[in-house]
């Protein structure tokens, strides 16, 4: 009996350890600089905007470079349907706006629009 209370006690030990640990794991996104060329974009959504196909995957823009893709600023005035997971509501000069990694959106409809600021 006494041997259990042990076992028990040393499991629960290593049952704490191991859950304050899993809770100290931090996942780090990184955004990507202007100009940096990838091979691949996980589920992008094409955009048109003044003729131009951009790719927009998880708060990043793209074009497309031959089989690659290169990380461009966002044009004034793309419509999206959503925003980002993670962007901030802001009010500036009594306008309600989004902002997402430096891109500022402005809720027009049931779209989101690019704007400068």
């Amino acid at each position: 009996m006494k041997l259990i209370k042990v076992y028990l006690v040393i499991a629960a030990f290593l049952g704490t350890m191991i859950g304050t640990q899993a809770q100290t794991r931090t996942v780090l996104s990184v955004y990507p600089k202007h100009g940096t060329v990838v091979r691949t974009v996980s589920n992008p959504r094409v955009i048109v905007h003044k003729r131009t196909n951009y790719y927009y995957a998880d708060g990043v823009w793209y074009k497309a470079r031959g089989k690659k893709y290169v990380v461009t600023a966002v044009p004034r005035g793309v419509k999206i349907k959503t925003l980002p997971r993670g962007s901030k509501v802001v009010y500036r000069n009594g306008r309600r706006l989004y902002q997402y990694r430096g891109v500022w959106y402005k809720k027009r409809g049931r779209h989101y629009v690019v704007v400068n600021i």
